[in-house]
């Protein structure tokens, strides 16, 4: 009579594999709708959280498949490897994330002059929904920052600021910072006594069809109130934008400050993760990468 082995068939070998692609389709779908779509910071951490914890399960299943092939040959093998190869990406990712939340400081600001660091034009919110964080920057955070990043400072330029204005212009362009408020252009822009007058229909012969009848200035309306408050210092040049990371499009906001001090134009820089308490690290590595590409741009015009 003869004997015929029937192959064991592994069920969690073939279960990772399911699993572990659900878990990645599910990560690559939180992250389409983050960087392109409209899903929110606190929702892509949370859907990238529940994807990385599926992982987990397809890879106690891999385990646990790979184990049975190696003590009694079960089929399954491949189907285990890759369980393991579809739950890489989001535990890669979380597990990343997790180093360097325990290895930076828990900020989610920083600014090149702890000082007096550069104001918003209009202060950022968002919804926090889960996310904790604090209401405020303190000191203390502030003394955080200079230990963990004692080369964050601003950079000192010999030249009017219109001129390093032009160059922050086009390294923020190139770094990905969209600039959508400004303050103090009138500094930078040209003076508008050089442009030629247009000519009124009195000068051109022309007769008016009606007169206008005057309306009361805006500051007689609401005596007491000025329409435009102060940003800074007088003379100030201003720029408030955002950022994104690159791959996954995290969102960061920006405000950017030119401060002309005799013949030199001192900038400063201040970034600041739009959710979550903490940045991990990556406002400082936002800040630093434009300051280097602004000393590219303007080699030889640092002042130490």
């Amino acid at each position: 009579m003869t004997v015929r082995f029937v192959r064991p068939v592994s069920q969690s070998a073939f279960a990772s594999r399911r699993i572990g692609l659900s878990a990645l389709v599910l990560f690559l779908i939180a992250v389409a709708a983050h960087r392109f779509g409209p899903l929110t910071g606190p929702d892509f951490i949370a859907i990238v959280l529940f994807s990385a914890a599926i992982a987990l399960v397809a890879v106690l299943f891999a385990v646990i498949g790979l184990a049975r092939l190696w003590r009694v040959g079960a089929q399954g093998g491949l189907a285990s490897a890759w369980g393991l190869v579809y739950a890489a990406p989001p535990i890669v990712l979380v597990g990343f994330a997790a180093i360097l939340y325990f290895t930076t400081p828990p900020l989610y600001e920083v600014a090149t002059d702890v000082e007096d660091p550069p104001v918003w034009i209009r202060q950022p919110s968002a919804d926090q929904q889960w996310l904790q964080r604090p209401s405020m920057v303190t000191p203390s955070d502030r003394q955080v920052q200079l230990t963990a990043y004692p080369e964050l400072t601003g950079r000192r330029y010999e030249g009017a600021v219109d001129r390093i204005y032009e160059a922050v212009a086009k390294v923020a362009k190139s770094t990905r910072i969209s600039v959508d408020r400004k303050h103090g252009m009138e500094l930078v822009e040209p003076d508008i006594t050089e442009r030629p007058a247009p000519k009124t229909r009195a000068e051109s012969g022309a007769v008016p069809d009606n007169i206008p009848i005057p309306l009361p200035r805006p500051e007689q309306l609401r005596p007491g109130k000025s329409l435009v408050e102060d940003i800074g210092r007088p003379g100030d040049v201003i720029l408030q934008g955002q950022t994104r990371t690159l791959i996954l499009g995290l969102r960061f906001d920006v405000v950017i400050r030119l401060r002309e001090e005799a013949e030199t134009t001192m900038v400063d820089l201040r970034v600041a993760a739009r959710y979550g308490g903490h940045d991990l690290g990556l406002s400082a590595d936002i800040a630093q990468g434009f300051l280097r590409s602004l000393d590219s741009e303007l080699l030889g015009l640092a002042v130490d």
